[in-house]
């Protein structure tokens, strides 16, 4: 059922790094000049431009999750990994510390690879709306990847075409790290494909392109840019293509992917390289699936690294459905004791219910992230989930779309598009619910929709940023946060062994 065949190993090849003397050839290995030649090679190519996601544990196996959930007032390092732990506290005094600064290097792999594809795939003789297409993906992938490294470090160097050992890159600002990534969306936008089928699903699409591009112009507060990026899904040619799943909670479960809501989603399949489901890294083996849910799994089924704070709960609790109902995302984003209403004895985990795995011992008001679970077909986790990843739905489109009318003080305009959120859960409409609220009104209901709508998915640690929100007052939702120093945790260091290296880079504020 997944769609992607993901080509490694030849780039893999060229990539690699080994101890030997660089000016002799290696008569065993491609090289660049004999492997860009062919259609084939083109498709090889971009292929393992998207290998990267899998590369464990660094991306969306599972540390980015880390970054984007837990690292923000949604959740908090819960188990026994000292190193995530501290890093979740903001208490990081080693800046090579593998968490941070592997994401860094895997997301430079994703660029290098990319920019072979940009550099090689214009000469190779070939159909012309495939080498279009795939230059496009190329140019996609590479603003997703240069999109983290914005978020998450904040003034990342612009490597544009394939690094060699002599290059030395000066930092670029955020603004010009985000300005590359708008630039190459809006470049790959003419050439990418509306959507899929067969084994394609899962490339990049025009939407999926769309979509990342606003959400670029957004975290600046471009709102007019980014607004007319989101229009082309919201009111424009897209709408015809995505659309709100009936029931919220497929858009998490393995038997719903690439559904109708699905702007952009990782594929993963349950990997079967090896006899043993245990934690695998590309020095052995790829893994197409992902660990992330053994390490997000409740104690007993999972390693529970990583968890949710209990306000989260409460905010589900502020409404109830038009029918006097518990909001049904509540049950669908998190494992808790009372996920029934009727309490913990009819709360099912893995099988069993909450009481007789958790009884009043220590985990008895633990709180876990579920979107990226297996509860619905397993009694126990793994490192290998074939549950896709969806990190662009159409709803945080429709919310953020919401959120540029209301930032250009068109907040009566933006009404409609929560609205269409908040009925598919069942909820009264915000325009009969709360009608009339002022630009500042609106952008806090909006960052209670976002919650509501969205926890567990990875977007927290971007709003909080875009929003302003991030300091030490967040300690009263969520403890760690008692570390945070403004104009200093706002990004990861930059790993000090690039610096090193590198006399151009200087590190970021505080550290």
């Amino acid at each position: 059922m997944k769609h992607i065949i993901i080509t490694f190993s030849i780039l893999l090849v060229l990539s690699a790094g080994c101890k030997r003397d660089f000016d002799a050839a290696n008569p065993n290995a491609p090289t660049i000049e004999s492997f860009w030649k062919s259609s084939d090679d083109a498709v090889k190519g971009i292929n393992a431009a998207y290998g990267t996601f899998y590369r464990t544990p660094a991306l969306y196996s599972r540390w980015i999750y880390y970054h984007g959930i837990l690292k923000s007032d949604e959740g908090f390092g819960s188990g026994g990994d000292g190193g995530l732990n501290n890093l979740m506290r903001f208490n990081q005094t080693n800046y090579n510390e593998g968490l941070t600064a592997l994401t860094w290097e895997t997301l430079f792999v994703g660029v290098f690879r990319a920019n072979q594809v940009i550099a090689n795939v214009p000469g190779i003789q070939m159909d012309e709306t495939l080498k279009r297409r795939i230059i496009a993906e190329a140019k996609f992938l590479r603003a997703l990847f240069y999109f983290n490294l914005t978020l998450y470090y904040g003034r990342p160097p612009l490597q544009l075409t394939p690094s060699q050992t002599t290059d030395k890159p000066a930092n670029a600002t955020t603004q010009e790290a985000y300005a590359q990534v708008a630039q190459d969306l809006n470049e790959a936008i003419p050439d990418l494909p509306e959507r899929y089928t067969g084994t394609d699903l899962g490339r990049a699409t025009r939407g999926a392109a769309y979509a990342l591009l606003g959400k670029t112009h957004l975290q600046q507060r471009n709102y007019q840019l980014a607004l007319d990026a989101f229009s082309w899904l919201v009111t424009g040619p897209g709408r015809q293509l995505y659309a709100l799943t009936a029931d919220y909670r497929d858009n998490f479960i393995v038997t719903k992917e690439n559904n109708s809501e699905s702007v952009f989603e990782i594929q993963f399949n349950e990997n079967q390289a090896e006899n043993t489901d245990d934690d695998v890294d590309e020095s052995r083996v790829n893994n197409t699936g992902t660990s992330i849910a053994q390490f997000f799994g409740p104690p007993a089924v999972g390693f529970n690294d990583g968890a949710a704070r209990r306000w989260l709960i409460d905010e589900f609790l502020q409404e109830s459905t038009t029918t006097g109902a518990r909001d049904p995302r509540l049950a669908a984003s998190f494992i808790f004791n009372n996920m029934d209403p009727r309490g913990p004895e009819f709360s099912m985990v893995y099988g069993q219910t909450f009481a007789s795995r958790y009884g009043n011992g220590p985990n008895a008001n633990g709180v876990w992230f579920r979107k990226l679970l297996n509860d619905h077909w397993k009694n126990e986790e793994g490192f290998r989930s074939p549950n896709n990843y969806r990190i662009i739905r159409y709803a945080d489109v429709l919310l953020m779309y919401a959120e540029c009318l209301n930032g250009l003080s068109r907040t009566e305009e933006a009404y409609p598009y929560v609205d269409e959120v908040r009925v598919r859960a069942g909820l009264p409409t915000l325009t009969s619910a709360r009608p009339g609220l002022n630009q500042e009104q609106f952008l806090n209901q909006l960052k209670h929709e976002r919650i509501v709508e969205l926890a567990g998915e990875g977007w927290r640690w971007a709003d909080l940023l875009r929003w302003g929100d991030l300091s030490p007052a967040l300690a009263n939702r969520d403890p760690e946060f008692e570390g945070f120093i403004p104009g200093k945790n706002e990004y990861y260091p930059i790993p000090q062994r690039d610096i090193d290296l590198n006399p151009n880079l200087t590190q970021n504020s505080g550290f």
